[in-house]
């Protein structure tokens, strides 16, 4: 027989009602917070998604689904990979909703200068762009997160429903498949000179 006393199974069940209990941040925090993590969190879903216009809508379904999440959130990262998690889950819901419309690749900056460099950027992009949309959705999530990101491969795992075990060789061949398209592209990309 266990020797708990009254005061100790009293403790556990305030525990077990923290747990249950919604996560809350105040005003303040969730400003901080929301300052720190929007912009990054807006690129990732322009990017996996493609739609710059969508992202401001998804934006703002992540975060109001992020305050409404019902989940203890030990530390300020583990709060930055939910959040990216629930980017994830919101960008493939959008996604799910609109397979019978045709996709339209990854948005990209057109503004640039009349300088020669400027035209070699516009190119580079472009290409980039086109090898973008080639790959699959999940490809272009693992090579955001880790290089644009710096995300580690646990939290790339914990943000995609992923076993960290498995983030290494799928990078590897989104990397490699990321190359031969470019390589592809570069060499079928028209007339240069």
């Amino acid at each position: 027989m266990s020797n708990s006393t009254f005061t100790n199974v009293e403790r556990l069940a305030a525990a077990a009602r923290e747990l249950d209990a919604p996560f809350e941040m105040t005003e303040d925090a969730f400003r901080a917070f929301y300052d720190r993590t929007a912009r990054v969190l807006w690129a990732y879903i322009a990017r996996i998604t493609g739609d710059k216009q969508a992202a401001d809508d998804l934006l703002q379904e992540c975060y109001y689904r992020f305050l409404r999440a019902r989940v203890a959130i030990d530390d300020e990262a583990h709060r930055r990979n939910y959040l990216f998690r629930i980017a994830t889950n919101v960008a493939r819901d959008r996604h799910r909703r609109r397979r019978t419309s045709p996709d339209i690749g990854v948005a990209i900056d057109e503004s640039h200068g009349a300088d020669a460099g400027s035209s070699l950027r516009t190119e580079q992009a472009t290409d980039l762009h086109r090898a973008l949309t080639r790959l699959k959705r999940r490809e272009r999530e693992l090579l955001w997160l880790a290089y644009a990101q710096g995300s580690s491969h646990q939290e790339i795992g914990e943000t995609l429903g992923l076993k960290t075990g498995s983030i290494k060789p799928l990078l590897f061949r989104a990397r490699k498949k990321l190359a031969g398209l470019l390589s592809g592209t570069s060499r079928t990309g028209g007339a240069r000179g």
